[in-house]
């Protein structure tokens, strides 16, 4: 076997597993009719991965959620509050979504993921992005009475339905994909117990043991076993584990493929090299500068797949390029060496040739999983002097075009960009001396109420500019109908005493989506649909070229809805880390080059806003900490340069204008000087769900800075009491001057309901009129 692939997007075509899971979470479909459209995708995954001449097929790469809570049910790795005496995958929907179907009469508010249920049977269990990737998973959790056993035969049942095709087709062979034992140890998390996790491993190891045994006896020649952690700077224990697990696992008769992806091995690389498993998979591509010295350590004995077209993004491969570097290995390893992605092709959208509205220069210049799939056949008849050479000369060509293009390259960005060194990163005065011209200019009470930027998103908003795109209305009825909504937010606003406005984004389909169909440089898709969690799928734009702003993006808006009200109204604008890191981008330079084209577009927007009269704006950097290189020593440098960009974009304003800035849910710990770096006059961040702890962070750095520490959880239905809010903001201002802290709610409300959002306000504002009065009669009397 040559030619294989580490997995394949399981959300169908044209999302029919979203639609499908919706239906059934909402009890309008059987979970036979459930388990139906399952079949079906898979069997036209098999049948699309056949038909490109994929000659080992990944199984088990299909998950109605996702494949780390696949591997919790195999293993039986199933919290108390959801066990039951039988499993079934009701159980793995609780444990993702906090219920299931039969749980209630009407299922749960299906495609906004589990933290949006109106009513839950049990919390459901965390999530967190794998590793690097805009894909998340459920964490699995560890508990004191927490024991190892297959639980879940799903897997097998998808080997035996894999394994029926192979009758009719002998060229091809299926091989099982399994998260790796000690990747899931590594991710898994204690609850309520301090059992070291490592001190598991035997126990989970026997299990894997079973698993592989069983797998062999089904007719499995090959296993897939994912290890991802091995690209981490991993500590003693970690790496001893890696050891301890293979030394066990290859007594299996399966032979093992170990497949790492999204850097280089570093320091692991000698370890990867002596484990004694059949195979390795190395990610050529985010390992490049490793390449040379896996191909030269790894044993020339063993399979060493290497994968060189891009998993992780939507651009066509170099596949002549693909052969030079594979010259040394195709020397060394002969039949050894397999060609595959980098990794699982789950990350990038399924089908190109769907797109027809896309512009057909940079459609020749794309390759979406299906594509992929091409090539690396390419790639592989190349290594084996079978490839068609006009496709060889045609690859050639596109990327030719694509290195000269015009569409991509624009003259007048790059002679802007070249000058970025004259421009300064900082504002005129510091912090300190901003802060007392603000406090003039703007004179708000202690403990000012705000909002994060967004209001609920209603079906009227929805409607409205559906309708605008499909040409049912024009313009100027669609700017009207976005007019009267922003009317009423900001009249909603007044009745319910906020200090400081927002204008509610109704015109928003995404905070990233809606400042990328305005900018040069981007592009969007029709069904370019990944998945993010479950039915949860995102389509996340194309950095393609150089990006400019032809014309402001938010004035109008921002005006129109200053205009409605005498109080303070913010202007909202999404971060360029954050434009970078919810994209596909370009890969023909630097990610630090592109964010500072987008930052230098974003700067203009802001210098705008400011001339227009918003003297208050917020830049949201949501995905800052997400950006961070998986390996830390690299994360000086990403830190630079992202606080740089944040920095780019602000510092042309006056001292008086006031510059926020939204961070989700993050560990901010260890990037808290960083933070700190980007001088924002005001951060606001997720706190509720910690009960204040994540604010730790910044009282032992003592953020010099104001914060606005959330009082409520957003993506709960529930309506938080006046005493739960003041209780948090107490807690926050035994550590902060209290004439340095915000009031606000955790994020933006576009997911809640008004039914939820209006009393929530009002009990957050009453909270702040309670906290003001308590501190100012504390500091009359001291």
């Amino acid at each position: 076997m040559a030619l294989h692939n580490l997995g394949y997007p399981r959300i169908g075509d044209f999302r029919e597993l979203k639609f499908t899971l919706e239906a059934y979470w909402k009890g309008e479909k059987s979970l036979q009719e459930l388990e139906a459209q399952a079949r079906e995708i898979r069997y036209q995954n098999f049948q699309t991965q056949i038909k490109a001449g994929v000659e080992l097929i990944p199984v088990n790469d299909f998950a109605y959620y996702d494949q780390v809570l696949n591997m919790s049910t195999l293993l039986g790795v199933i919290p108390k509050r959801f066990r039951q005496e039988n499993f079934d995958v009701e159980v793995a929907f609780r444990m993702a979504r906090g219920r299931a179907p039969s749980d209630d009469g009407h299922g749960c508010c299906a495609g906004h993921g589990h933290d949006t249920c109106e009513s839950k049977a049990d919390y459901a269990g965390a999530m967190k992005k794998w590793f690097d990737t805009n894909y998340h998973y459920i964490v699995p959790e560890l508990e004191d009475d927490t024991e190892f056993t297959i639980t879940d035969t799903r897997l097998f049942d998808e080997v035996a339905e894999a394994l029926v095709l192979k009758q009719d087709a002998s060229n091809i062979d299926f091989k099982p994909v399994l998260v790796g034992p000690v990747t899931y140890l590594y991710l898994a998390e204690n609850k309520g117990t301090e059992i070291p996790k490592l001190s598991r491993l035997p126990a989970l190891l026997e299990v894997y043991a079973q698993i592989l045994q069983r797998l062999a006896t089904q007719g499995v020649e090959w296993v897939q076993i994912d290890e991802p952690i091995l690209v981490l700077e991993l500590e003693a224990e970690w790496q001893n584990a890696f050891k301890e697990a293979y030394q066990t696992l290859a007594q299996s008769p399966a032979k093992l493929l170990l497949a790492t992806y999204f850097e280089t091995l570093g320091d692991n690389l000698g370890l990867a090299c002596q484990l004694p498993v059949a195979g390795l998979h190395y990610d050529g591509l985010r390992g490049a500068k490793q390449l040379d010295e896996v191909i030269e350590q790894y044993p020339a004995g063993k399979v060493l797949s290497i994968g060189l077209v891009d998993g992780r993004n939507i651009w066509k491969a170099d596949i002549n390029d693909a052969i030079e570097q594979l010259q040394e290995a195709k020397a060394k390893f002969g039949d050894n060496l397999w060609i595959a992605p980098s990794c699982s092709l789950l990350h990038v959208p399924v089908n190109l040739e769907v797109e027809t509205k896309l512009n057909p220069e940079l459609k020749n210049y794309l390759s979406f999983a299906k594509q992929k799939l091409g090539e690396i056949k390419l790639l592989n008849d190349a290594l084996h002097d079978k490839a068609d050479k006009k496709s060889l000369e045609d690859n050639r060509q596109v990327l030719a075009a694509k290195a000269n293009s015009k569409l991509i390259h624009n003259e007048q960005v790059q002679a802007r960009l070249a000058k970025l060194d004259d421009i300064p990163l900082t504002r005129d005065e510091p912090y300190a001396v901003r802060a007392i011209l603000q406090v003039a200019r703007f004179d708000l009470p202690l403990f000012p109420t705000t909002t994060i930027g967004s209001f609920p998103q209603t079906q009227e908003i929805r409607q409205a500019r559906r309708r605008f795109k499909n040409g049912e209305i024009d313009e100027l009825e669609y700017i009207e109908a976005m007019q009267a909504e922003i009317r009423d937010v900001c009249e909603r606003q007044e009745r319910i005493g906020i200090d400081v406005f927002v204008h509610g984004e109704p015109e928003r389909n995404d905070m990233v989506e809606y400042f990328g169909e305005q900018l040069d440089g981007y592009a969007f898709t029709q069904f370019g649909w990944v998945q993010s969690y479950g039915s949860r799928c995102v389509k996340p734009p194309i950095i393609f070229g150089d990006v400019s702003r032809p014309l402001p993006m938010t004035v109008n808006w921002s005006t129109y809805a200053q205009s409605q009200t005498d109080k303070i109204m913010k202007g909202m604008l999404t971060g360029a880390v954050t434009m970078l890191q919810w994209s596909f981008v370009r890969n023909d330079q630097t990610r630090e080059t592109t964010c500072n084209q987008i930052a230098l577009a974003l700067r203009d927007e802001v210098l705008d806003l400011e001339a227009a009269g918003i003297h208050m704006i917020q830049i949201d950097e949501a995905a800052l900490r997400e950006g961070l290189p998986l390996k830390k020593s690299d994360w000086d440098d990403y830190l630079y340069w992202a606080v740089n960009s944040f920095r780019l974009t602000t510092s042309g304003v006056q001292n008086d204008t006031q510059i926020h800035t939204h961070m989700c849910y993050s560990e901010f710990n260890d990037i808290i000087q960083a933070v700190a770096k980007m001088d924002a006059d005001v951060i606001t961040i997720e706190t509720s769900k910690s009960q204040m702890k994540l604010l730790d962070a910044f009282v032992d750095f003592q953020y010099p800075n104001e914060i606005g520490p959330g009082v409520y959880d957003i993506h709960s239905p529930n309506i938080p009491t006046v005493e739960q809010m003041v209780d948090l903001i107490q807690k926050a201002a035994k550590n902060i001057p209290v004439e340095r802290l915000w009031v606000n709610p955790d994020c933006g409300l576009k997911t809640r309901g008004w039914k939820e959002t209006e009393p929530a306000l009002v009990n957050m504002v009453e909270a702040a009129k309670i906290l003001k009065k308590q501190f100012e009669e504390k500091i009359q009397s001291a």
